[in-house]
């Protein structure tokens, strides 16, 4: 998984009054089938970037129970983060916040539901993997691992060559 973050250039430049705005009037909430198109679509600026593999529809229309979403009151998704689970552990992947919402807050609030979510399945340790700095991650307790901890499943999906970063948090 990546941390999507896009470039300070492509970032609208922020506003008090916009952060003030931004993440609460937020709704996070477990993603549906009907979510499949909205997070394709948050997520393909971020597969042109390169910090995120590309996934077809499909996957988000068959898989949509793993996200948990953020949606804005006009009923647009705003951010999302998948959760799949692997025994007693679980994975982090596709977790990405819009453009206009990065650095209000809407990120944190989507780690700390999926954190929720996992201690209600009972999972004991979250892995993700991050192309980026994983700043986010590591502020949300998160640590530096190598796959070999990592469900063995996933771990061997890892691309070599995107040198991501694979990072790990007990709950």
């Amino acid at each position: 998984m990546t941390t999507a973050l896009l470039p300070p250039a492509a970032l609208p430049p922020r506003t008090s009054a916009a952060l003030r705005h931004c993440a609460p009037e937020c709704a996070v909430r477990p993603a549906h089938a009907g979510d499949g198109p909205a997070l394709a679509a948050l997520s393909r600026p971020f597969v042109r970037l390169g910090a995120l593999r590309e996934r077809p529809l499909s996957l988000y229309l068959s898989r949509s129970s793993d996200f948990l979403v953020a949606q804005a009151p006009d009923g647009s998704l705003e951010g999302c983060v998948g959760l799949s689970e692997h025994a007693a552990d679980g994975v982090l992947y596709n977790f990405c916040v819009a453009s206009h919402r990065q650095g209000s807050g809407m990120g944190g609030r989507l780690l700390r539901a999926a954190f929720a979510r996992a201690r209600e399945r009972a999972l004991s340790t979250l892995f993700t993997a991050t192309t980026g700095s994983g700043r986010l991650f590591l502020g949300h307790g998160f640590l530096p691992t190598s796959p070999e901890p990592a469900p063995a499943a996933w771990a061997r999906t890892l691309d070599p060559g995107r040198n991501a970063k694979v990072l790990a948090r007990s709950l």
